[in-house]
């Protein structure tokens, strides 16, 4: 099947099933989601020419995970995004099974990706390619074929290029399992995209596989990327596979006791990050979570699921990342709807808002729509909801990095993030309350506020 039948044929579904997608009351208002079908990991996340441009993998024909196709939506400013349909349809003999993870750079003032060709025979055998793309415009895109074949000592779970030029070089990190069954990350090096040298491994020995890693520098060198097979150790690690970091030294190493998660929500994975032309560190993840109970979403019903985290911008304090909630999405607020000081709040909270908790003196706990608690005590964040498949309650928890000050929740539809102390701690979850259910109360000495947010205008093309 050729490559303009397969993106025809993605758009059909979108034709099809898009109107009932956006008649789901938990579709977000200003959160990036799929038109129809699947979405998971940020792919090609950049600013180039003035534009900020993202791609994500995506599975239009059906809820479940395949041979993915790389959606394209753009932005002027971070918050309202342009659908612009696929950019990549799995095609090609090194990528029949699906056009997997990978990022961007701009060359000669073109706009080059990188992603892994996934293939898979009958007997579930798999090949991985990493595998090269250009596009003059960033509306047609070209593929150039396989620039790296699965080099010696590592199983086929070989993917997820990233790629970033340091002075005259080219550096390429990718996912890797050894044939040890551990997990690592490999490093490439180019001198013109062209022709790429393996230079061995760059960090190892967290679980069975590294997914989708990163690397950039803030005051140190930062290694990002999302270990599988690590075991949970109380209130660490948690979800069945983890996003975290190590700050270390790019000529020296990182070590894997160093290891920090990102966020300690229910539903986060897979982030990318980019430097826009501002400077600002700038990173994006999948609000979802690989065999994490998400055949139990209630989403499957309108042809729909999963979503992107909101940009954040990322800075370093101390051995800590921080994440906070980039200037732009003070745009979404629409209207005040409570701004009010006392120890108990109790009230009915807009499906689409931002709440911000401000001099706060002691302990804090939310209840949210019925569903969702947030509890701040003794130097600890715990949240609690109700488990996916039905079991009872399930909770994520973490130790504060200081004492407790402030919190911004953005609630949309079917989602919360929650920053603390300016993102020094970040929880991200999908929720599914009630449709109708507004309620919240907020106990604690504070000062509350809350906006009714908006929703993105990007509109579409396809």
């Amino acid at each position: 099947m050729t490559e303009t039948v397969m993106k025809n044929e993605a758009k059909e579904k979108i034709a099809r099933w898009g109107n009932t997608v956006k008649q789901d009351p938990y579709y977000p208002a200003y959160h990036i989601a799929p038109p129809v079908g699947l979405l998971n990991d940020p792919n090609g996340f950049i600013h180039w020419n003035g534009t900020y441009h993202l791609f994500y993998q995506w599975m239009p024909f059906h809820t479940g995970h395949g041979a993915k196709f790389w959606a394209h939506v753009t932005s002027g400013n971070l918050v309202d995004w342009k659908f612009h349909g696929p950019a990549l349809a799995p095609d090609r003999w090194y990528d029949r099974s699906g056009c997997y993870s990978g990022s961007a750079v701009e060359k000669d003032g073109e706009l080059i990706l990188f992603y892994t060709g996934n293939v898979k025979n009958g007997e579930g055998e798999r090949e991985s390619y990493q595998c090269k793309v250009r596009s003059p415009d960033g509306v047609t895109f070209e593929k150039l074929g396989v620039s790296i074949e699965l080099p010696k000592g590592f199983t086929p779970h070989f993917r997820d290029p990233k790629v970033w030029k340091t002075g005259h070089s080219w550096y390429m990190v990718i996912g890797a399992q050894t044939e040890d069954k551990e997990g690592c990350v490999v490093l490439y090096d180019s001198p013109d995209l062209e022709s790429w040298q393996y230079k061995g491994i760059l960090a190892s020995g967290l679980g069975y596989m590294w997914e989708c890693p990163d690397f950039f520098r803030l005051e140190g060198d930062v290694l990002l990327f999302s270990p599988q097979g690590l075991e949970e150790q109380g209130m660490d690690y948690r979800n069945m596979y983890q996003s975290g970091y190590i700050i270390g030294d790019f000529e020296d190493g990182f070590r894997t006791e160093d290891f920090r998660e990102l966020d300690h929500g229910f539903e986060f994975y897979a982030p990318q990050t980019m430097e826009d032309d501002a400077g600002r560190r700038i990173i994006i993840g999948w609000m979802g979570m690989p065999d994490g109970g998400e055949e139990y979403f209630p989403t499957h019903d309108y042809h729909w699921i999963h979503q992107m985290t909101l940009p954040r911008e990322l800075s370093q304090k101390g051995d800590t990342i921080v994440q906070k909630p980039l200037v732009e999405m003070e745009e979404l607020r629409m209207r005040k709807v409570v701004e009010e000081s006392q120890e108990k709040w109790e009230g009915k909270i807009p499906a689409s808002s931002e709440i911000l908790l401000q001099d706060i003196d002691g302990d804090v706990d939310i209840e949210l729509f019925r569903y969702i608690s947030l509890r701040c005590s003794k130097g600890k964040a715990i949240l609690t909801r109700p488990a996916m498949d039905g079991s009872g309650e399930e909770w994520r928890a973490t130790v504060l990095d200081s004492p407790l000050t402030e919190m911004r929740l953005f609630v949309d539809h079917s989602s919360i993030e929650i920053f603390i102390n300016g993102g020094e701690t970040v929880f991200s979850s999908r929720i599914f309350p009630e449709k109708e259910e507004t309620s919240g109360i907020i106990n604690g000495d504070l000062s509350l506020t809350v906006w009714e947010l908006r929703r993105q205008t990007g509109g579409k093309t396809v």
